[in-house]
């Protein structure tokens, strides 16, 4: 697997923040994926992993960093630990109802990109999406992997209240609001199961480095779901992928 040169900052006192460079790439996503795994396995139970597009936090859940004795041994670690990652990738199919009412930019967004909106939910539909993030707000998942012909600016101003499920593009990322909160993405959908619950075991079902597609779902379908979420009865359908 390539190596990239990595750099290593203070995050406060009890952070440490490992970043790689500044692409979104699924190669540079693999190494974080890889590199965090090893982590796991070295570093003490009491640290916290975050990983992002282009990153990892290393958090302390207990006393400080003494910042440059570890950054001297995780460089090393990364320099000298050259195994292959053999993980289970995972396909999530999630729906998503793009009636007028939900996706409130559709129109518009496809009016800018001089196509009809059942083409673009056609392409939207019909991609799959890798998660090379999970942040902003609890279970956001910046999802990489748009089509070149459907990336779309952010909104100039952003709306002080966007829906709960609600399905966005911005730049070159699509993703769920996984609750309501002001947002600047264009909505072209929404999605009406739960991403994020507090009180389960592990919250938000999905991990950075798997893949999301979407199904495009009629509006009495969105209804159904909308309750079998509600009620914890409705299983998202999970495929496995290769390694």
């Amino acid at each position: 697997m390539k190596s990239y040169p990595i750099t290593l900052k203070e995050f406060g006192r009890k952070g440490i923040l490992i970043e790689w460079p500044n692409e979104v790439e699924e190669a540079i996503l693999d190494d974080i994926i890889r590199f965090k795994s090893i982590l796991e396995e070295e570093l003490n139970d009491n640290i916290e992993l975050v990983p992002a597009y282009n990153s990892i936090a290393i958090i302390s859940n207990n006393g400080d960093f003494e910042f440059e004795k570890l950054k001297k041994e995780l460089l090393q670690l990364y320099k000298t630990n050259k195994a292959t990652l053999i993980t289970q990738r995972t396909l999530w199919k999630l729906p998503v109802c793009y009636d007028a009412e939900f996706g409130i930019d559709l129109e518009e967004v496809a009016f800018n990109l001089k196509m009809t909106s059942s083409e673009l939910i056609e392409i939207h539909s019909s991609n799959e999406y890798r998660v090379f993030g999970i942040g902003f707000l609890p279970g956001f998942m910046y999802l990489g992997g748009l089509p070149k012909h459907i990336e779309t600016k952010r909104k100039e101003t952003p709306r002080l209240k966007v829906a709960k499920g609600a399905v966005g593009l911005a730049g070159k990322q699509t993703g769920i609001y996984p609750q309501e909160s002001p947002g600047g993405w264009n909505i072209i959908g929404n999605c009406p199961i739960p991403i994020f619950n507090a009180n389960a075991e592990k919250p938000c079902f999905v991990s950075v480095g798997d893949k999301i597609k979407f199904e495009s779902i009629t509006r009495a379908e969105y209804e159904l779901h909308k309750i079998e979420g509600e009620v914890g009865i409705y299983k998202p359908e999970k495929i496995l992928l290769d390694a």
